[in-house]
């Protein structure tokens, strides 16, 4: 067989089920191969965005979203995506085809080192220089994603190595065994939650990754302990428990109003260091840290554990929680931020102020969709509102995207977030520069019917930025656009198109939306003169927009 058809039998050994990217000329001989082949490829109208369903079906599924381009600008137009599943700890596989090694060694037309470029955004760069060696090359991208933590790999594959003749077969893909912590160290770690007077509890993405919410909500019912959740784990426990007390991450005041300026103990869950930096929340490195994760904690000097529970996240807190002999019950820890977001929801939930305020577009997003729907945040102003303000009771049903905080990451992510789940809703929100990124992939999502719904906060600004010069010049600077008709705009591509006029409208307008059976963009004025008021309400300055 060919090496190209090789590779592809590799793919499939992986379990893929989807490719998103497109055609070129040096991918010829892999595009011929996958028309045999049970794997869906999916043709994107951008490189990036191709990256950005990669990156979310990643993340969302636990298994390696796959990308791929042809060589030069094609590849180039991978790296935000890329960059952003390594940062936010996504598996995902991304594959460019290159020039022939026989130009390789000169100047030569688009050819660029694709391996040196996505070494340092990737776990895993290299090139397939040999037909004999694609099983193993296949096999360690894949093992090296979707081991802990999680991350980007990269493939390089130039085209006269494609056509190569090639007799090897797929290796047997090696399943990984639950590892757990020394059990005097389970003993060591309950006596310092049972001498601890006012312990807190941070959960991060990794304990979404290890599946490990029903084992946090056993202990937390358990031990009565509050826990506060990074962006990326919302849900992990849900709002309704009364131990939830909210995300932190936001802001600076989130060190007294999360509870960490009173704790004498965090237990930290699965938690990844570029969710909310240690010293934000440990500014005099004065707390007891428990580091509960499948990996050793980072070395840095605001996060030094006394402790670190190393394996099976679900495993050892459930080891935990049996060594503990008692339930705490004595923690003088404020729900601060729970009771915040309580009230500020309960006070716009029937504003009918215009353009909307950001409260109630969430009160009417969140009021509109069920528990298990998917909602995929862009990065802007919004991200502020929905991390904060947005209820959930599932883990991964809200996603945000925040180590790398790629722009243009909504829309395709709803690509890709429906063909993991096409029983859930899925709902896209956006701001209007994000949108405008990766709009074009409204035609992918119709042509592979992928219903969902395009929630557009509209400023025609870069609202976030203008927060920040505002806050630090008092002056906004090159920050104003102008928009096309969105309404229209979303009829030229066959979807649908919803202008809200009124605060009345939106509700009913999410209603419908979802439960129409093609993609659906609401064109939504916001009011983000509000922005001040989440910052004065729980915090001082915003750690999203610091330097």
């Amino acid at each position: 067989m060919k090496a190209s058809e090789l590779f592809v039998n590799c793919l499939e050994n992986e379990g893929v089920e989807y490719i998103f990217g497109i055609p070129g000329e040096e991918n010829l001989e892999i595009m011929d191969a996958l028309l045999d082949s049970d794997i869906e490829f999916i043709t994107t109208r951008h490189e990036q965005g191709a990256a950005f369903m990669a990156d979310v079906y990643g993340r969302l599924t636990g298994r390696s979203g796959v990308c791929m381009s042809t060589l030069g600008p094609g590849a180039t137009n991978l790296v935000t995506g890329v960059a952003d599943a390594n940062m936010d700890n996504a598996p995902l596989v991304a594959i460019a085809g290159q020039a022939a090694t026989t130009r390789m060694h000169k100047e030569s037309h688009q050819v660029v080192d694709l391996v040196s470029m996505f070494k340092p955004i990737t776990k895993y760069s290299t090139q397939i220089l040999e037909p004999e060696i694609i099983p193993e090359v296949v096999r360690k991208a894949f093992k090296l994603a979707e081991a802990e933590k999680p991350g980007a790999t990269f493939i390089d594959f130039p085209e006269n190595i494609c056509e190569m003749d090639i007799n090897e077969t797929p290796l047997p893909v090696s399943v990984n065994r639950a590892t757990f912590a020394d059990r005097s160290l389970i003993k060591e770690a309950a006596i310092m939650v049972q001498e601890a007077e006012n312990p807190l509890i941070l959960v991060g993405n990794g304990a979404v990754r290890s599946c490990a919410s029903d084992d946090i909500i056993t202990f937390v019912e358990r031990h009565k302990i509050p826990v506060v959740n990074t962006f990326m784990a919302k849900g992990v426990i849900p709002f309704y428990n009364d131990m939830a007390m909210g995300t932190a991450g936001l802001q600076k005041g989130d060190y007294e109003n999360g509870g960490f300026e009173k704790a004498d103990l965090i237990i930290c869950v699965g938690f990844d260091m570029v969710e909310y930096h240690p010293h934000l929340w440990n500014p005099n490195r004065s707390h007891t840290i428990i580091h509960i994760d499948s990996k050793k904690a980072e070395v840095d000097s605001s996060y030094i554990p006394n402790l670190e529970l190393i394996g099976n996240i679900g495993a050892n807190l459930r080891s935990l929680g049996e060594a503990i002999e008692k339930p705490i019950t004595k923690s003088n820890i404020d729900f601060t931020l729970r009771q915040s977001m309580i009230n500020e929801m309960n006070r716009c939930s029937k504003s009918d102020a215009w353009p909307m305020l950001p409260q109630k577009i969430i009160w009417d997003l969140r009021t509109a969709m069920n528990s298990e729907d998917i909602a995929i945040s862009d990065v802007g102003a919004h991200k502020m509102w929905m991390a904060r303000m947005f209820r959930c009771d599932q883990a991964n049903t809200c996603i945000i995207s925040n180590g790398f905080a790629g722009m243009g990451i909504a829309v395709p992510g709803g690509v890709a977030a429906k063909l993991a789940f096409p029983e859930k809703a899925v709902v896209a929100v956006t701001g209007d520069a994000g949108f405008m990124m990766n709009s074009q992939e409204i035609e992918t999502a119709l042509r592979n019917n992928t219903p969902f719904v395009i929630l557009i906060w509209n400023d025609s600004q870069y609202g976030l930025i203008e927060w920040k010069q505002q806050r630090r010049y008092g002056r906004p600077a090159y920050i104003d656009f102008k928009n096309p008709d969105f309404v229209a705009y979303a009829k030229s591509f066959g979807a649908e198109g919803i202008r809200i006029n009124a605060a009345k409208e939106l509700l009913p307008a999410l209603k419908t939306a979802l439960k129409t059976p093609t993609v659906t963009v609401i064109d939504c004025p916001v009011d983000y003169s509000e922005n001040d008021r989440l910052t004065e309400l729980l915090g001082n300055v915003l750690s999203e927009i610091e330097d």
